[in-house]
């Protein structure tokens, strides 16, 4: 019996985890280890009773009197807080989720490499603010890291049995998000109400105002930068509304290799999970001729200028990335709270890693977690310097 380790259960990409596992037998096939989410203890606790799971933990400190309720009896251990969470990724299991939002993903992600284990990777930050600390701790324990976002799955699937030197470039494709379609003097009057409605995905309110700005392809191209070992001019963004091509790899040859399916997570979940076998999934199974045709753009950065952002970290090197998704964090958290309109996080990225280049130089990547948390630090500050009343 396989065991399974869920961090982040209760978000959009943990519920479709949650919903492979009981598919595919639950507590009968899988042991699972660990459960941790957020606020909703109710539901975390309605998933580790339904996997039986060792451990369930909040990352709220404050909730953790309200899980101990609701598992009581259960024979289920309860935690809370980020150590907690953290301790709970270094437990012992064959495969592990990181479904965790933001840079909060990273210290868990990195106790599961220690431990040698299998990640399954659906957190990108990870990636973006420690590319070089994650990829190097992977290789020291012989851990193994599977891509579960959707493009990065694409891209990991489409090499199967291909050589990396054959590639000339791999494409990423973008819905466009929410605004993909508005004028772009509209865009300074967009609510959060209107930037959190995704018009092809279901997704955690978050990462879909990160669709409407193109952040969340931004960093998707940084990711793939650290994780396939790409340099920044053999990756490309393609806007493509449909969402139904995820990706493509395109050799030297000519030949373009692109992976299609219905927009839906369980997809790239269920590959990494099953992996390196594949098994039958409930996905929808795509209708080409009902489709009838699909639709190409290049993405204008004038709208999205998020996607200049992130090559420019991407040349810059060093602490970039960290400073990037830190900025990001604290613009998108401003954006919500109304301190600033969603045309300001861009500007507001870009001051960030401007400042960090002239006040301390981005120098080497972070060698360990408390230097990566303190580029954080830096870029969350920086981000917030100037912001003004929405």
């Amino acid at each position: 019996m396989r065991s399974v380790s869920v961090l982040g259960a209760t978000g959009s990409v943990g519920e479709s985890a949650f919903d492979l596992l009981m598919r595919a037998g639950g507590a009968q096939a899988f042991r699972t280890v660990a459960l941790t989410g957020g606020a909703n203890v109710a539901r975390l606790a309605e998933m580790a009773r339904a996997l039986r799971a060792e451990i369930a933990v909040t990352a709220w400190p404050e909730k953790l009197a309200e899980l101990r309720e609701l598992l009581a009896g259960s024979g289920i251990a309860c935690a809370a807080g980020a150590d907690a969470v953290t301790e709970a990724a270094a437990r012992p299991a064959d495969w592990t989720l990181s479904a965790i939002v933001g840079a909060a993903g990273l210290p868990p992600g990195l106790a599961v490499l220690n431990r040698g284990g299998t990640l399954a990777l659906a957190n990108k930050e990870t990636l973006v603010a420690a590319g070089p600390l994650v990829m190097g701790r992977a290789r020291r324990t012989g851990a193994r890291i599977l891509p579960v976002d959707s493009e990065h799955s694409a891209i990991f699937q489409a090499l199967q049995g291909e050589d990396l030197e054959s590639v000339e470039y791999v494409t990423i494709t973008a819905s466009g998000g929410a605004f993909r379609d508005w004028p772009l003097e509209r865009l300074a009057q967009a609510s959060v109400a209107e930037a959190s409605r995704h018009p092809n995905w279901a997704m955690g309110q978050r990462i879909t105002i990160d669709s409407a700005s193109m952040f969340n392809k931004a960093l998707e191209v940084i990711e793939a930068h650290e994780f396939f070992g790409l340099g920044p001019e053999r990756i490309r963004v393609l806007v493509h509304p449909q969402s139904i091509i995820h990706a493509m790899v395109t050799h030297r040859d000519g030949g373009s290799i692109a992976h299609l399916g219905a927009p839906d997570m369980r997809h790239a979940i269920g590959y990494a999970l099953n992996w390196p076998a594949r098994a039958e999934l409930p996905v929808p199974r795509l209708d080409l001729a009902a489709l009838g045709s699909l639709s190409f753009a290049d993405p204008d950065e004038a709208r999205w200028p998020a996607l200049r952002l992130a090559r420019e970290a991407m040349q810059a090197g060093g602490a970039a990335g960290a400073v990037l998704n830190a900025a990001k964090e604290q613009a998108l958290d401003d954006f919500i709270a109304g301190h600033i309109r969603f045309t300001d996080m861009a500007p507001a990225v870009e001051r960030a890693l401007e400042l960090a280049a002239r006040e301390a130089g981005f120098a080497q990547s972070p060698g360990d977690l408390d230097a990566v948390l303190a580029w954080d630090g830096f870029g969350r500050r920086a981000a917030a310097q100037g912001r003004g009343a929405a």
